[in-house]
């Protein structure tokens, strides 16, 4: 446990009476700068410098009328000057660049781009599967030696295909269509020899887990028997990445998708907490992105959650087909500082078919999803209050907002007290169908084939091991020989983080909670097309006992509604409690607004009580006023301990009277 002294010898500016045992006298804002008279700190003097990827997703463009692709000009430059304008230093282009890999298209692609390079803007673009296909190597290089940096280290034998970078304390990986199990030993031994670094993104135009395709379905499930280049690294990607904290973004899906995909299972994916002797510890999981759409094409979701390894947090997708209107582009941008890492994602709708002057569009930008977390943190997944009554309470399947213990550096704790995710997003897939044949695929027979859809994908339904999406998940079909996923309708998860970061502008280090407002209650199928939750029942068969999900009832707070930037969540509590090093005479709970720490209440409006669950419906009666503030507590009988109320991502702190 690191000294305290510079944080808890901060002046009392006390100069009221204050609530028993609580102290907070006032409601006036406390600047960063102000919020201690402790001296500027070498660290932070040296604070470190944000590093921000923005994510290029596909740009393929499509063919004309004389049978010339395209690239997508419209969507690619409207990405790209949103990112422009937020200050990215880096973009990750995640491939299918082009069409069809014609020199006209990458000089096309080049006439955007330019202009970011110009300006400074690192490039680095990778190979998607219209590249591998359709361009040649020669051709690759000739577009994009200028556009990948000079520094970066090639993998051997696979230069120019496969490449990284370090920047500030991040390691960028760029790996080509299907080159992820290739590179993951290439990987493996460069991440144990870099030294300084605390964040990795690894980039590549597909990933193991999909929404449409996805090399866990197609080159083990469906794969050809005996090829085993995927089928022998799968898990060891999967537990490599989740031990290194691994942010895999990709494209080639054409629609947004970020998920958590699990070392082991998601029934063996506890929520996270502290242990005595070795601290805060992480759920066994690495972040997937995919990165949306650029393009003039959109797809459908497909196959739906792998439930066997996977938890989707957040999905949109677009197609302009079966009653959807619109396209979406994305842009999505990862803040890395120290360590701690922002994300923001955003999409605008248009219509755009081709690169004509009436096809010209200006993007209105939407916030769909973000988080902020840290390395230190703890985290849980908060599932939808859909799962039925009667469905067994497994481990891992907790709707409410109650988690263990997370311990900051300085011996502070926090613990979520209270709360029900009763606003969430619904969304639907199609029906697929795999097939088998003796001698060529990896299945030899139907029971082959569903042995191995349950072995990597879906979770076997059983009463100890309940498949939230359907008790029928996957079906086989003897007769035609088939086996069936079926159309279904998935809820949403919340990925709820708890985590710490040190400060030299508040008393205590600082509690950042993310996760909490990123649905709204909104419904979509599986082409897009938006549904009503609270009206429209879901799919057959997709409830655990066989029935349909029924329409919800969302709280009045609900918009239903994709963009976020005014969404709330459903109320939940905090507990902070300090170490007893602090004196609760001289600080209070504070709250960061803007750029400012103030407290989260005028001591006038802060209970002096324990926590207690009632206070969720039942909140004690205050003086007028205190409606514009949060429910918040001291808990003057345990001591230090404060907790409050919340219908947002906040970060908390203790801070100077």
């Amino acid at each position: 446990m690191k000294a305290l002294s510079l944080k808890i010898l901060i002046p009392s500016l006390i100069t009221s009476a204050i609530l028993t045992g609580c102290g907070g006298s006032s409601n006036s804002p406390i600047s960063t700068a102000q919020s201690s008279t402790q001296t500027q700190s070498s660290e932070e003097a040296s604070a470190p410098e944000p590093f921000k990827i923005g994510l290029l997703p596909d740009t393929q463009g499509g063919t004309d009328t004389q049978g010339q692709a395209h690239v997508s000009i419209y969507p690619m430059r409207e990405v790209l000057a949103h990112q422009a304008s937020a200050g990215v230093d880096m973009v990750i282009a995640v491939g299918d660049l082009t069409d069809k890999g014609s020199d006209i298209e990458f000089a096309e692609w080049r006439s955007v781009a330019d202009t970011y390079a110009e300006q400074g803007i690192e490039f680095m673009p990778l190979m998607g599967n219209h590249e591998t296909s359709y361009a040649y190597t020669y051709n690759w290089i000739e577009n994009m030696k200028n556009f990948i940096p000079e520094d970066a280290v090639h993998m051997p034998d696979y230069e120019w295909i496969n490449y990284y970078v370090v920047r500030e304390n991040v390691a960028v990986f760029a790996l080509a269509y299907y080159n992820l199990p290739v590179a993951f030993s290439w990987i493996k031994e460069t991440v144990e020899s870099l030294e300084g670094i605390e964040h990795i993104v690894v980039a590549s135009h597909d990933g193991l887990i999909g929404a449409k395709y996805g090399q866990t379905l197609e080159q083990i499930v469906d794969g050809t028997k005996d090829d085993d280049w995927v089928y022998s690294v799968q898990p060891q990607i999967r537990e490599f990445f989740a031990d290194n904290d691994v942010v895999y973004v990709q494209g080639h899906e054409h629609q947004y998708q970020r998920s958590l995909v699990s070392a082991k299972t998601t029934l063996e994916t506890f929520p996270s907490s502290s242990t005595p002797t070795g601290g805060n510890y992480r759920m066994d999981t690495y972040t997937q992105i995919m990165s949306g759409n650029a393009s003039y094409k959109g797809y459908e979701f497909r196959f739906g959650e792998r439930e066997l390894v996977q938890m989707i947090v957040s999905q949109k997708n677009a197609t302009m087909e079966n009653g959807s209107e619109n396209f979406d582009v994305n842009s999505a941008m990862l803040t890395f500082t120290g360590p701690r890492l922002d994300y923001e994602a955003y999409y605008a709708s248009h219509t755009a078919t081709s690169n004509d002057a009436d096809q010209d569009f200006t993007a209105e930008w939407q916030l769909m999803d973000k988080f902020s977390r840290t390395k230190n943190r703890c985290e849980s997944v908060i599932y939808p209050n859909s799962i039925l009554s009667d469905t067994r309470p497994v481990l891992v399947f907790q709707t409410r907002y109650m988690t263990n213990e997370c311990y900051a550096d300085d011996g502070s704790y926090v613990n979520l007290v209270g709360g029900q995710n009763n606003t969430f997003n619904r969304t639907d897939t199609r029906t697929r169908d795999l097939g088998f044949t003796p001698g060529l695929t990896r299945a030899e027979s139907m029971n082959d084939l569903l042995r191995l859809a349950y072995q990597w994908l879906y979770q076997v339904h059983e009463n100890w091991s309940p498949n939230l999406n359907s008790p029928l998940r996957v079906v086989p079909d003897y007769d035609a020989e088939e086996l069936l996923i079926p159309e279904t309708t998935i809820d949403l998860k919340e990925h709820i983080t708890l985590s710490w970061q040190t400060s030299t502008n508040t008393a205590s280090d600082i509690l950042i909670v993310s996760g909490t407002q990123n649905q709204t209650g909104i419904y979509q199928d599986d082409y897009g097309v938006l549904k009503d939750i609270e009206v429209d029942t879901g799919l057959g068969n997709s409830q655990t006992d066989g029935s349909a999900k029924q329409a919800v009832v969302l709280p009045i707070t609900a918009t239903k509604e994709w963009d976020i930037s005014t969404a709330v969540s459903d109320a939940y509590a905090v507990q902070f409690t300090a170490a007893e090093t602090y004196d609760a005479a001289t600080v209070v709970l504070g709250v960061l607004t803007g750029d400012e720490w103030q407290p989260v209440a005028p001591s006038s409006c802060v209970v002096d009580s324990a926590w207690t669950d009632s206070y969720l419906t039942t909140p004690p009666t205050l003086d007028a006023g205190c409606e514009d503030y949060p429910l918040t507590g001291y808990d003057s009988e345990f001591g230090n301990r404060w907790w409050v109320v919340l219908n947002r991502d906040a970060e908390l702190a203790l801070i100077g009277q």
